[in-house]
């Protein structure tokens, strides 16, 4: 089965206007999770702008449906648009895989991330630990923001058999060993502090042929 978290409409590619903020509300099936405790829900603004989702942040955070989940041999991509970083272009965004308890003190994921400094980094959380699977790696694949419009990357989860590759814009970036990661369980996004982001979609399909695709 294919999963596309998706919703359709008339694509909206740029920052939200306050006249129209009034408008869109936050998709009802997904849920926030801050990186600190106690932080208010007004602290980011996340709403449906078809096709997908606008996300601004204050503080780091996940977002997830609990019902999108992947397991077994599959893919996960999301395509992201960064708006202007500015002086954030060393904040990182992109998706996790692998979430369990995810509202609860147990939350463990593994998530794989860019940033505008074309750098990308796989890392896993465990509780309130995290542990760092891949350095900070430079990728000239990762589409830097260009100034006066905005930076268009796609980022790739594939888990098959042992291993699972990491892809930015189509070319993969690193391997790692399935046993290094927690692979297993809910999809979703991952958004550091003081971004503009618009996610058009996160699709997890099942993996299968002799080359995986």
């Amino acid at each position: 089965m294919r999963i596309v978290l998706l919703l359709l409409g008339t694509a909206t590619l740029a920052a939200p206007l306050s006249a129209q903020q009034a408008k869109l509300e936050r998709p009802n099936d997904w849920e926030v999770r801050f990186d600190r405790s106690g932080t208010p829900d007004s602290a980011i603004y996340f709403v449906s702008m078809p096709p997908g989702w606008h996300v601004t942040t204050g503080p780091a955070a996940i977002l997830y449906s609990p019902a999108s989940t992947a397991e077994g041999d599959f893919r996960v991509q999301s395509t992201i648009f960064l708006f202007d970083p500015g002086q954030r272009h060393r904040e990182a965004y992109g998706i996790l895989i692998g979430g369990k308890d995810l509202d609860g003190p147990n939350q463990s994921y593994t998530y794989f991330v860019i940033r505008d400094t074309g750098d990308f980094l796989v890392k896993r959380r465990d509780g309130s630990a995290t542990e760092t699977v891949r350095q900070w790696s430079p990728s000239s694949a990762i589409m830097k923001h260009p100034g006066g419009e905005n930076a268009k990357n796609v980022l790739t989860i594939e888990a098959k058999g042992s291993a699972v590759d990491f892809f930015v814009n189509g070319e993969k970036v690193t391997s790692v060993p399935r046993s290094d990661l927690q692979v297993d369980g809910v999809v979703g996004l991952r958004v550091n502090h003081g971004l503009n982001l618009h996610v058009v979609d996160l699709v997890v399909e099942p993996l299968g042929g002799a080359d995986g695709r």
